[in-house]
Order: C-alpha cells, then structure tokens, then sequence
C-alpha cells in the first residue's frame, strides 16, 4: 500500500475513534446530569423552573463536546489536510 492509502487508513480510523469516544463520554455526562436533576426535582418541586433552565443550559455544552468531535472528524474525512501534501509530494 502505498503513502496515500496509509494516509485514508489512518484518517478513517481516526475519525471512528474520535466519534466513539466522542460519542460516549456526553452521553455519559447528560445521563449523569438528567439523573441529578430528577433528583433535585424531586426533593425540591418548587424549584423546578430553575433546576431545568439550568439542566438546559448544561446540556447544551456537553453537548457541545459531541459537536467538535463531529467537526473534527468530518475534517478528517472530507477536508483532510494531509491530503495535498501527500498528493504534491508524490506528484498525484
């Protein structure tokens, strides 16, 4: 195989790491996150407003994690900038 095709390998591998592992640790953290606020909701029902205003809002930037990793593994596959220099060095 030549540089080029160890260059997708390593991309398309790397780009399912990133999305497993990017994947598991928000959904880890929102589950974690939900079970707390039922809980603070259920000991505390006159606060329920708050408790899920602030629930969203954590939510939201967990999620974000999730977000980059997906970035980051589009540019991997699609925008991959080891791909013209590989290209140009070997005359492609």
């Amino acid at each position: 195989m030549d540089t080029l095709g160890w260059v997708a390998v390593a991309s398309i591998l790397s780009a399912g790491v990133c999305m497993g592992i990017g994947a598991i640790g928000p959904a880890l953290g929102e589950g974690r996150a939900l079970a707390q606020a039922l809980g603070s909701i259920a000991q505390q029902p006159d606060e329920t407003s708050t408790i899920t205003r602030t629930l969203f809002v954590g939510m939201a930037m967990v999620e974000s994690t999730a977000i980059y990793c997906f970035v980051v593994t589009m540019i991997l596959i699609f925008a991959n900038p080891f791909w013209k220099y590989f290209l140009s060095t070997t005359g492609g």
